[in-house]
């Protein structure tokens, strides 16, 4: 094989699900494309790579030091979603259901892979509330043993912080799902979640 093409190859399969083969059928592709498209995809890589910020805020990707959510003065600035990821935030935004801010921890604490509380991005957290105006703080975290470790935690430390209402997101049997396809630990959650039917 053309060392350019293994080349091209080793480089696209360190992405996370993409094996040889995927990476191999990519690369034929980019064979296929303009020079020039190629171009404008390895720039707008390099571009996002090397000119990213998180929000001095909430911790989300932006293209400047505050993000657009935090920016939009018509969100709820009393409402803030706590997630793991920014693809949390990308798939809460997509529902168009939640209009207040969010607030990024960067993951969630795993002593299997050596993620503790100071690695996460909970005193900034903790500092925007302590700037006052919100009043609820939602955890929308993994269902998970690191998710619900990081929720019991972050509970213990928001305790702390005066007439802050503390919720979680609904958890339980999902909207189509079955019953015997459901594990004990999701049926629990459904029957402690249980609402009146209207």
């Amino acid at each position: 094989m053309s060392r350019l093409l293994d080349d091209v190859v080793g480089e696209l399969s360190r992405l996370p699900g993409v094996g040889r083969r995927t990476a191999l059928r990519l690369a034929m592709h980019m064979l296929r494309m303009e020079v020039q498209d190629v171009e404008l995809m390895a720039g707008a890589i390099s571009r996002f790579r090397r000119e990213i910020h998180y929000c001095s805020h909430c911790n989300n990707l932006s293209d400047r030091d505050i993000c657009d959510i935090c920016a939009d003065e018509t969100r709820d600035r009393t409402i803030v979603c706590v997630v793991e990821q920014v693809k949390d935030v990308i798939s809460i935004e997509n529902t168009r259901q939640y209009q207040g801010l969010y607030h990024v921890l960067g993951g969630i604490i795993s002593p299997m892979q050596g993620i503790g509380p100071s690695d996460l991005k909970i005193d900034l957290l903790l500092d925007n509330i302590a700037q006052g105006g919100i009043k609820e703080v939602i955890l929308a975290l993994s269902t998970s043993v690191e998710g619900e470790t990081t929720s019991f935690y972050l509970s213990r430390r928001l305790s702390e912080c005066t007439g802050i209402r503390l919720t979680s997101i609904a958890r339980g049997i999902g909207f189509g799902d079955e019953l015997d396809y459901a594990d004990e630990l999701t049926i629990a959650h459904a029957l402690h979640n249980r609402r009146p039917l209207e």
